[in-house]
């Protein structure tokens, strides 16, 4: 099965890693994985902030990009839930109108691709430790995923998971949200860091790393003993 992989900027710029370990996890499952360098960004960051006709361009080129492709996979539900949900609301009355429609049904999350699409759950992932899972906004709402994750974690050895308390609330990060409205971010990210404190996990996981930055940066700001780690890095662990 032929993969085209979509990276987000921040995944690029700061958690190459994890990019790493989502190829390696795709090409256990066989998958023949391919990454054009011409990506940019999918315009979610110009579109939020009502920039809809600089928007327009960047989500012009994305779909370029990913022409042809049978599959887009991505580390994040935000860009996936972007693309699926508001590409059609940009483009709507226009040429584009039907390759955006296509191009919907393509683009996948990392895990639901996983569960979903290749029907595998059990990568052989050994991580030793106590954590707890988050569910970003974004693949809850924009994506409806909910038990893919969990199902992926489940068959991690040694993986102990424990729910916390309002699980499906906010993290705060919601992008320029936490730039705008800082108080109010940074309050969020205190009462998920308590209820996820309050399970003894020593790991947060999720499949969104902007939650798990936002989440992290309030962990250090405070000098916290736990970590963040996104559920592709998880699901690598213990392997070759």
């Amino acid at each position: 099965m032929k993969v085209q992989l979509f990276i987000p900027c921040f995944v690029d710029q700061l958690y190459p890693q994890t990019a790493f370990n989502m190829i390696k996890v795709l090409e256990k499952a066989t998958c023949e994985v391919v990454y054009n360098t011409n990506q940019t960004c999918c315009g979610q960051p110009a579109f939020n902030a009502g920039f809809w006709d600089e928007a327009r361009t960047v989500c012009s080129k994305f779909i370029k990009d990913f022409e042809g492709a049978d599959y887009i996979v991505a580390p994040s539900a935000s860009c996936v839930g972007f693309v699926r949900n508001y590409y059609s609301k940009l483009f709507e009355n226009s040429s584009q109108h039907n390759q955006v429609k296509d191009l919907s049904k393509r683009i996948y999350e990392f895990t639901e691709f996983l569960t979903d699409v290749l029907k595998i759950e059990n990568f052989g992932a050994v991580l030793n430790t106590t954590a707890t899972y988050h569910d970003s906004c974004a693949a809850l709402r924009e994506c409806k995923i909910k038990e893919a994750p969990r199902k992926l974690l489940s068959h991690v050895k040694g993986l102990q998971l424990t729910e916390m308390n309002d699980v499906e609330t906010c993290c705060g990060f919601g992008g320029s949200f936490a730039v705008k409205f800082e108080a109010i971010s940074i309050g969020m990210a205190d009462q998920k860091i308590i209820n996820a404190s309050q399970t003894k996990a020593e790991v947060i996981i999720s499949t969104d790393l902007s939650c798990l930055m936002h989440l992290d940066g309030y962990i250090k700001g405070k000098n916290l003993p736990l970590k963040t780690m996104h559920i592709a890095d998880v699901l690598a662990s213990g392997w070759e």
